[in-house]
């Protein structure tokens, strides 16, 4: 297995366009996408202290500069055999740390399938376009020495529920895929396949909940939670993987028909509460599992930019997980995707998500001393533009400079 630390070399670079989005890649949910800033407090810029065994060699000063590289990127890449993806992973991490990054977050089990070779999860169809056959390789393995080398971390970035985004990804699941294995497990919503929200462990077998997106794995059943928690473990206690890292897939969808009958079983009077009740009890079983495996090992989340979104939809109770903390912690840190400019208006006229108001108002947000905030920013805006209402929307981000001004606002 690969070394769990090595010291990283410094070295930064210029955060161009071209070299930003390479960098990227096709990076999570909207595209390329980078993480960078300071565990700042609400007050001042200070980085707070961080509850580790030792020193993180890559995270100079609190200094977290990140990218994600998702599905999308793998999609492109050539497994066809390990001198092959070797070549991309040695071309992707040399770009990363010439462009001045020093972590990658690499999405390695996208919809219930693995990138590594794992007991509880079958292969990914990413890496021969069959879910559950063995590449011949493992490309975490590659992944976390080729980033190791050149002293970049490596957090692994996992998707909790989601099974099957439509029928056409995957295009055909396992026989040992979590559908197949545990059904009960699993809500239907529309062509996709999640883990169900909201089943109780004595539940009716017919677990399957339906809407017109995915299917996902049952986020208030306690089975589920513990097989994925067992999946974060099995991850840490494997792989020299510096973290765990979950983006801000959670419910999957904000229709009450979805577990309906387990709310009215459950006794509680408050949908919403109840859900967030449910991610919450996963992401601080992840949390542990972290911390059982090595306890300098780091797990955070990455939910939406808009506050709002997180509660009501997502039902990830991010005010609550940012104030946790000694045997509550549930996160050592959040990255709130900010993917809008300064300036950036709704078509009501609010500025609330124009950069240089979110970013405030997450900052004001209580938060434990232990627990870093980060920001993710959107390099995929560079020649597209943040869909604003304002004039200059599109404008702004014809260069990089847009990102470039935030990057430095968060110094």
């Amino acid at each position: 297995m690969t070394q769990r630390r090595r010291r990283r070399r410094a070295r930064r670079g210029r955060f161009g366009r071209r070299a930003f989005l390479a960098g990227a890649g096709c990076a999570a949910l909207a595209g390329a996408a980078v993480l960078l800033g300071r565990g700042q407090t609400a007050s001042a810029s200070s980085v707070p202290p961080m509850d580790e065994a030792e020193p993180n060699a890559a995270l100079p000063s609190g200094e977290w500069r990140a990218v994600w590289v998702s599905y999308l990127e793998w999609a492109g890449m050539d497994f066809s055999s390990e001198e092959a993806f070797r070549a991309g992973v040695a071309a992707l991490m040399d770009n990363c740390l010439s462009i001045g990054l020093n972590t990658v977050i690499a999405q390695v089990r996208p919809f219930g399938d693995a990138l590594y070779r794992s007991t509880l999860f079958p292969w990914s169809h990413l890496c021969t376009g069959e879910q559950g056959q063995d590449p011949g390789f493992d490309p975490l393995d590659v992944l976390i020495t080729e980033a190791h080398s050149r002293g970049l971390s490596l957090e692994a970035w996992v998707n909790p529920y989601r099974l099957r985004s439509s029928a056409k990804m995957p295009p055909a699941l396992a026989e040992n895929s979590l559908v197949n294995v545990h059904p009960e497990w699993v809500c239907a919503v529309g062509e996709g396949l999640y883990l169900n929200p909201a089943i109780p462990e004595a539940a009716d077998p017919d677990w399957v909940r339906y809407t017109d997106t995915g299917a996902y794995l049952d986020p208030a059943n306690a089975d589920v939670r513990q097989y994925i928690a067992d999946g974060v473990g099995e991850l840490c206690a494997r792989y020299a993987v510096d973290g765990i890292h979950f983006d801000d897939y959670f419910y999957p969808t904000t229709d009450a028909a979805l577990d309906a009958a387990q709310f009215a079983a459950s006794g509680a009077g408050d949908l919403a509460a109840w859900r967030r009740q449910n991610v919450t009890a996963l992401v601080k079983a992840a949390h542990d599992a972290v911390k059982a495996a090595d306890a300098t090992l780091r797990f955070g989340v990455s939910p939406q930019g808009n506050p709002d979104n997180d509660l009501g939809q997502q039902y990830s109770d991010v005010k609550a997980w940012l104030a946790a903390e000694g045997e509550n912690a549930v996160v050592d840190y959040l990255c709130p995707q900010i993917y809008w400019g300064c300036g950036y208006t709704l078509q009501s006229g609010s500025t609330r998500f124009a950069f240089e108001n979110i970013v405030p108002e997450w900052l004001a947000m209580p938060r434990a001393a232990s627990t870093a905030l980060y920001f993710g920013l959107g390099a995929y805006r560079i020649g597209e533009g943040d869909g604003g209402a304002n004039e200059d929307s599109q404008s702004q981000w014809c260069t990089g400079s847009a990102l470039a001004r935030q990057v430095e606002s968060l110094h």
